[in-house]
């Protein structure tokens, strides 16, 4: 669960920066901090999403991780039936994230985190090799658009770690860390 954290924290030091036209900064520095103890907290987690699912003309990025506290929402759920609604609707919501911006790594990262981490015997692990070739892709073109350097570090280190890219794409991945 160590990587969970790890993976929010960056991938929101990311959004907040970019929708600070729509939160102030004293909102992104609170939300920030609260990001991480969401991973662990259901009640933070409900607060958070309400938030940013109440903020008008969300970006692409905020409805991905919008999608990503959906996720987290079924991570705290003791009920099946509500873990597999939570991660269905999440993954519906990353889809509309990403076709809002194709070209999002941030957004194909979320996606892919999301789905790692569910059980594969659920069914809902069908995106990850197209997220895997994009995230590869952005390595590959140096593309990483407003990421900075230690997201761009950190995601490299967990795709590798996640066991799931190729030999050929270790190698790509391995440059950036």
């Amino acid at each position: 669960m160590d990587k969970f954290k790890i993976l929010l924290l960056l991938s929101f030091l990311l959004v907040f920066n970019l929708a600070q036209a729509q939160l102030s900064t004293k909102e992104i520095a609170v939300l920030k901090s609260d990001m991480v103890k969401a991973v662990e907290n259901a009640k933070l987690t409900d607060s958070l999403f309400k938030k940013l699912d109440k903020l008008p003309n969300k970006t692409a990025l905020i409805t991905g991780y919008t999608g990503t506290l959906e996720a987290l929402k079924a991570k705290h759920s003791w009920n099946p039936y509500n873990k597999i609604k939570f991660v269905s609707r999440s993954l519906k919501t990353m889809k509309k994230a990403i076709g809002m911006d194709k070209e999002n790594m941030e957004i194909r990262f979320m996606r892919f985190s999301i789905e790692h981490f569910t059980p594969s015997f659920l069914g809902f692990s069908k995106d990850l090799e197209v997220d895997r070739k994009e995230i590869v892709k952005h390595y590959q073109n140096h593309n990483f658009g407003l990421a900075d350097e230690a997201l761009v570090k950190n995601v490299a280190k967990f795709m590798v770690d996640s066991k799931r890219c190729t030999p050929d794409e270790i190698k790509v991945l391995k440059k950036y860390y």
